[in-house]
């Protein structure tokens, strides 16, 4: 029997999803998390940053400096993989989105965040033009997903319970609702983290990547409504 498992294992038929991330940090959470998220609906996750620059003998990724540059990359590795046909998508934070992003003068008149981020995002669709591309903006940042669940980070940081319980409280206040917690220069998710636990600036991209899933994802599906319902949508739509 387990001799045939494994037959019917290897023969299921994968679908790919390709993820442009902004940065280090949201590549590693979707090569190490959501790929093992996704692994049983049949997707196979791969993921790269965005391109920053180009020189003659290397292109450099990470960063979200301006969406021209983004758009470029995205569509360059659609015609790449051209002759597979996987799916694509995004992981780019609202916070500090650059201001030549599709429609991004016209989103700041939205008042609510979600409604703004379906805003955007369909913007960016009509923009890519490309029918499997489903985008995604984290509301506000990556380390919303932290915030979600900020136990987590005491595997990490054990000196810093205190800490910890205060980014509870700060979470507490945005209705409990860590994709509220907003997009200030000091007080987006990472600059509320690092204000506290100012190690976690250093180690942000491995650290960050790690915690945010490393109990996979069902606390941050139940607490950060947008990134639950892209997971919904990418299942719904790329599953074979």
């Amino acid at each position: 029997m387990g001799e045939k498992r494994n037959w019917r294992t290897a023969m299921k038929k994968y679908i790919r999803l390709n993820i442009i991330a902004e940065g280090q940090t949201e590549m590693e959470f979707a090569k190490n998390t959501l790929s093992v998220h996704f692994e049983p609906f049949g997707i196979m996750v791969d993921s790269r940053c965005v391109i920053t620059s180009k020189t003659k003998h290397r292109d450099y990724r990470g960063g979200l400096l301006d969406y021209s540059r983004a758009k470029k990359d995205i569509i360059n590795w659609i015609k790449e993989d051209r002759g597979d046909k996987p799916f694509f998508t995004t992981m780019f934070d609202l916070y500090s989105l650059p201001n030549d992003f599709p429609k991004f003068d016209a989103s700041l008149k939205i008042n609510d965040p979600y409604e703004r981020m379906d805003f955007l995002e369909n913007a960016m669709a009509e923009n890519i033009d490309y029918f499997k591309f489903i985008p995604y903006l984290q509301l506000h940042e990556f380390e919303a997903l932290l915030l979600a669940n900020p136990d987590a980070l005491l595997l990490e940081y054990t000196e810093a319970k205190n800490e910890i319980e205060e980014l509870k409280k700060i979470v507490k206040s945005y209705d409990n609702n860590p994709e509220k917690v907003n997009t200030g220069k000091e007080t987006a998710p990472s600059k509320q983290i690092i204000s506290l636990i100012p190690k976690y600036y250093k180690n942000k991209v491995t650290v960050g990547a790690s915690l945010a899933g490393y109990e996979g994802i069902d606390i941050q599906k139940k607490r950060c409504k947008h990134f639950s319902d892209w997971i919904d949508k990418i299942i719904e739509k790329v599953q074979p």
